[in-house]
């Protein structure tokens, strides 16, 4: 256990600026023999579970934070003209459960209310959501820092990092950091002063947005991805230091030598951050519950009312005894007795009124595949149309007592007009605060990360397009395994030095997410919670073409609902 922990990291959920590899960065704090460490993404709490359950398979205390951007006056002006003017930054770290619902919350207001070239929240909304939340003054973007740094303002510095300790109190934190920025020493001098004047204790951080030091050209690339610039561009942003990587322990003590404290302070709040995030609950949407009935009761009645239905369909196309009516009458009783048993009674309900609503409709809908087509009791309420007897479907697959996991039905619906089902599910289950489709991430894949890098080192799209197509074809083809595959490719990489650097650097970035997509397969990709949603997870503020809004992403709320 070392007595420094990196509370400042962009991971590669930072889109198009952090450069961390989730794997690599716990590799990392193993090497460096680092027990704990954060995550302070941009604006977006994207990676934050994934973040989290890889950390504790590893090992690793995870810290879950966001790096913040808060507007200068209130969230919801317009007035800045450029994304620079638009916000200052500030660290948020939960605590506990209840900083991580404020982190939440926070990043789904930023999105729904204060979107203006940033997802943005701002000091009254900080006033009504710091409950179990760390603060910490940031980079040269936060205000703070910012003001001393750039402005020559000290005292209006001070009077910022009052009103922040009016909201945090002995939970906010003066940010230093050492990295060869000349104005970041002068931060870090005017911080040092108010710290001892105002009684607000200093943390050493690093700001990490990449893992190696030899890694900030790729970096570098991958801002000029960011912002449509080529690396000889001079007026493009860039970060003039190769500083911004994950030290170890010992380089961030030689470089904080004159203020021990402040590296001491970051094992200080790791004591206090102690969250625990379950996975066991699952929170589902309020189905409508008739007078005199239970969900379970509900449940039951319209199994058997369709599975009557459904028996009076199949006698009419083949002759049925009470030999196989027992059989379907048994594997119907076995499967309406364990999905009450494991709580699923709404979840059917919730499935079936959607499905047939949209059969009434006339909207066209799958027979239904994957594991649920396994279900007589989704069979029965046509959830499904394809009758699993005489295939000899088994329903555990689906739903297994020893086995507790959530049932997945797998629904397609037509493309022209999944679009209405979706406006169904949103006005009938709350709304844009429960009801939201997902979105995945588009990676750079080993073609496209070829001709991204190209474009940003300036190489001529004829010689870049010529490595581009020298990569094999495949979904799962890498540049690495190109290199194998294609001896043209390893020849080119050694005669060429600009190809060369070209390739070196997309190795670095390749498979990098870059951007977010809304999943717009014929599925019906949908997730519904009883609760709130931000809660949970952040809700963003892009929109499908049904309207709904998006949280995050696939791997994040499958961890937390249905």
């Amino acid at each position: 256990m070392t007595n420094f922990v990196h509370l400042h990291v962009h991971t590669q959920y930072s889109l198009l600026d952090g450069a961390i590899r989730l794997d690599d960065l716990f590799k990392k704090c193993k090497e460096f023999s680092m027990d704990t460490v954060a995550i302070t993404d941009h604006g977006a709490m994207y990676g934050a579970l994934e973040f989290y359950v890889k950390a504790k398979k590893a090992g690793i205390k995870p810290i879950i934070g966001c790096e913040f951007y808060i507007a200068p006056d209130s969230r919801f002006s317009k007035k800045a003209k450029s994304p620079g003017k638009a916000a200052f930054h500030l660290v948020l770290l939960a605590m506990d459960l209840k900083g991580y619902k404020n982190l939440m919350k926070l990043a789904t207001i930023a999105q729904m209310e204060g979107f203006h070239y940033k997802a943005r929240i701002d000091k009254e909304v900080l006033a009504r959501h710091n409950e179990g939340l760390i603060a910490m003054t940031a980079c040269l973007h936060g205000e703070i820092p910012y003001l001393i740094a750039k402005e020559k303002n000290i005292a209006a510095a001070r009077q910022k990092a009052l009103e922040l300790k009016e909201i945090f109190g002995d939970r906010l934190y003066f940010e230093i950091q050492e990295n060869g920025i000349a104005e970041q020493t002068i931060a870090n001098q005017g911080l040092l002063e108010l710290a001892g004047e105002l009684d607000i204790p200093l943390v050493a951080t690093n700001d990490c947005h990449y893992l190696n030091r030899e890694e900030s050209a790729a970096h570098e690339l991958l801002l000029c991805i960011q912002t449509g610039k080529t690396i000889h561009d001079n007026n493009r942003f860039k970060f003039s230091t190769d500083q911004l990587y994950f030290k170890s322990a010992e380089e961030m003590e030689e470089a904080f030598s004159y203020c021990p404290e402040a590296i001491a302070e970051t094992r200080r709040i790791v004591e206090r951050c102690n969250l625990e995030l379950s996975f066991d609950d699952y929170y589902f949407p309020a189905f409508p519950v008739e007078e005199g009935e239970t969900l379970e009761s509900m449940f039951e009645r319209d199994c058997r009312r369709g599975f009557s239905e459904r028996m009076a369909e199949l006698s009419k196309h083949r002759k049925t005894d009470s030999k196989t009516e027992k059989i379907y009458r048994d594997r119907l009783d076995m499967e309406i007795g364990i999905i009450k048993e494991m709580g699923f009674s709404g979840y059917f309900l919730i499935v079936a009124d959607f499905i047939n609503w949209a059969k009434d409709h006339q909207i066209p809908v799958g027979p239904g595949r994957g594991s649920g087509a396994g279900s007589l009791a989704a069979y029965a309420m046509r959830i499904t149309d394809i009758d699993p007897i005489p295939y000899g479907l088994i329903f555990e697959r689906f739903l297994n007592v020893e086995r507790k996991s959530m049932p997945d039905f797998d629904v397609d619906f037509c493309q022209e007009r999944r679009g209405e089902v979706i406006d169904y599910v949103h006005e009938k289950y709350g709304g844009d605060s429960h009801v939201a489709q997902i979105i995945t991430f588009g990676s750079m894949k080993a073609k496209g990360v070829i001709r991204d890098v190209g474009r940003a080192l300036g190489i001529p799209f004829g010689n870049v397009d010529r490595v581009a197509k020298l990569i094999p074809d495949g979904l799962k083809m890498t540049i690495k395994k190109a290199l194998e595959e294609e001896p043209r490719l390893k020849d080119l990489q050694k005669r060429d030095s600009r190809i060369g650097e070209l390739i070196s650097i997309a190795l670095v970035l390749e498979g990098i997410p870059f951007h977010t997509i809304i999943n717009d397969s014929n599925c019906l990709w949908i997730r519904l919670l009883v609760t709130q949603m931000c809660n949970f997870i952040s809700i963003g503020k892009e929109k499908a073409k049904s309207g709904m809004r998006m949280p995050p992403s696939d791997k994040e709320i499958r961890s937390v609902c249905f």
